[in-house]
Formats: C-alpha cells, sequence, structure tokens
C-alpha cells in the first residue's frame, strides 16, 4: 500500500518545524510496525506556490493523507497514527504485499 503524506508549510514557521518533527517519528513507527507501507513523504513550501499560498496561507502546516485534509497548525500524533492504522486496516490491506 501507498501512503503518500503532504506537509505543507514554509521556512521559519516553528509550527512547520514542530510537525515534520511529529510526522517523521509517527511514520517511522509505522513503518517498522508495517513493512508492507510505502510512505512517501512530499514537503511543500507555500512560497514557492502562489495557489498553495492562497489555498493555505493562514492554516500551517497542513498535513495531507493521500491529498486529504488530515490536520493543520499542530499535528497531534495519536490522531495522525490512528489515521494510519485506519488505512491499514481497511480490507484487502495486504493482498498481494508481504510483510517481511
Amino acid at each position: 500500500m501507498n501512503i503518500e503524506l503532504t506537509l505543507i508549510g514554509k521556512p521559519g514557521c516553528h509550527l512547520c518545524d514542530d510537525a515534520l518533527i511529529v510526522v517523521n517519528s509517527v511514520a517511522t513507527d509505522f513503518s517498522s510496525a508495517f513493512p508492507a507501507a510505502n510512505i512517501q513523504l512530499v514537503e511543500k513550501n507555500i512560497l514557492d506556490d502562489a495557489a498553495l499560498a492562497d489555498r493555505y496561507r493562514d492554516e500551517i502546516p497542513v498535513l495531507l493523507i493521500n491529498g486529504k485534509v488530515h490536520n493543520y497548525w499542530r499535528i497531534d500524533p495519536t490522531r495522525f497514527r490512528a489515521a494510519l492504522d485506519a488505512l491499514v486496516s481497511k480490507p484487502g490491506y495486504l493482498k498481494n504485499e508481504r510483510c517481511v
């Protein structure tokens, strides 16, 4: 299963820095528990993208899971992990995939 995480923020934003720490920590723990899950983290900077700036300027950091907004401002690690766990609990998650 591929899981794409998108963290939208900007340099110099302390909440964005905090969010990145939480996202990396939770994603690492999750990957250890579910090695068949392929997690990709994409960081986007609102200063480089006018459309993102217009949409999310007052909400950064914003975390998207598979393109859907999960949270903004502060990323709660428990809630984030629960969202990832919910993805792998869907029927067929391990179908055609092997855990090592």
